[in-house]
């Protein structure tokens, strides 16, 4: 069975919410926007992460909003958030609007690289369980 992926630039592609990847949910606000929840990630360290998106106000009068990805880090459970880490500050522009876009657009390919680099950045060793990393 051959699946065809409908151009993006088609009007009829806009109903299904299809961004420039031909897919609906390959990005960070596709995902929220088709599954109604954020995406869920197992980092580099073997725990399980969400994403969201933050913004903070700047001293920058022509950037005035700067944003950020923080990763809650769930129980194995999934019961509760038991940590987090965060990413720098990856984007600005002139509005909560305007920053939250931006981050939207972004693979979550990239998202996912965004959580392992701030998981290194705390510094966390690998799962014991867990074999290492390519």
């Amino acid at each position: 069975m051959t699946s065809v992926i409908p151009d993006p630039a088609d009007p009829a592609a806009e109903a299904l919410h299809l961004d420039a990847h031909g897919t609906a949910d390959a990005t960070l606000g596709g995902y929220l926007r088709v599954h109604e929840r954020p995406p869920a990630f197992q980092g580099e360290d073997g725990h399980p992460y969400t994403v969201s998106i933050e913004t903070e106000r700047t001293p920058d009068l022509r950037n005035p909003v700067a944003g950020y990805l923080v990763f809650p880090r769930w129980a194995e459970t999934g019961v509760g958030i038991v940590g987090h880490v965060e990413s720098p500050l990856l984007w600005q522009g002139g509005t909560v609007e305007e920053v939250e876009g931006i981050a939207k657009d972004t693979p979550l390919e990239v998202v996912r690289s965004h959580l392992d680099d701030a998981i290194r950045r705390r510094g966390a060793a690998p799962a014991p369980d867990l074999p290492p990393q390519p």
